[in-house]
């Protein structure tokens, strides 16, 4: 049974999640947080941090790595075949769709259509991150005094090396990881 469950939840993402990965957070969020809990937020998170340092698209690894989660190498394949399956029906659908009418105007507006709310999901789940690091809620907490100081810190240095100085966002990643260890060793309180 789980594995129809996931079958259908990661189809149903694969076939809802225009724009690619990121724009599928939220959706990967509710369906996997939300409705059936099969993950806290915390261990989502997880997934997104995970899904960011290995190669491939994000929708796709965190498809895997909660597949092979919930019901081992099995559930990985059913959940990944599952995410991507709808991509490549609507892709040789669009494909075909796309070369016979290419040059009507109906075609290139409804694409041009989906970017803002491309943006606006992809705006959703980064929020939804940012607000759970920093606050540990999923919406923009009523108490802003219990913001984690640490967290605030790594984010505003993150953003300022990756955004202004061009760093890889990969070694940002590893710093962030070797110090927050290297913290943790030496008894800091850093309030992740």
């Amino acid at each position: 049974m789980i594995f129809l469950k996931m079958f259908l939840s990661f189809f149903q993402i694969g076939l809802l999640s225009f724009g690619g990965g990121y724009a599928a957070l939220p959706l990967i969020q509710q369906q996997i947080v939300d409705i059936h809990g099969w993950l806290t937020v915390l261990e989502f998170t997880d997934v997104v941090t995970i899904s960011q340092m290995t190669p491939g698209p994000i929708a796709l690894n965190a498809a895997s790595f909660v597949g092979a989660q919930l019901a081992g190498p099995l559930g990985a394949i059913v959940a990944s075949v599952s995410v991507v399956l709808p991509s490549i029906i609507i892709v040789l659908t669009l494909a075909w769709f796309y070369y016979r009418y290419r040059s009507l105007r109906l075609m290139q507006g409804a694409l041009s259509g989906l970017r803002p709310a491309v943006v606006a999901l992809i705006a959703s789940a980064g929020l939804s991150i940012l607000f759970n690091v920093l606050f540990g809620t999923k919406t923009f907490p009523s108490d802003v005094g219990s913001i984690k100081l640490y967290a605030l810190i790594v984010f505003i240095l993150g953003f300022i090396m990756i955004r202004i100085r061009k760093i890889n966002p990969l070694y940002m990643i590893l710093g962030c990881g070797v110090i927050t260890i290297a913290l943790k060793f030496i008894g800091l309180p850093i309030g992740m």
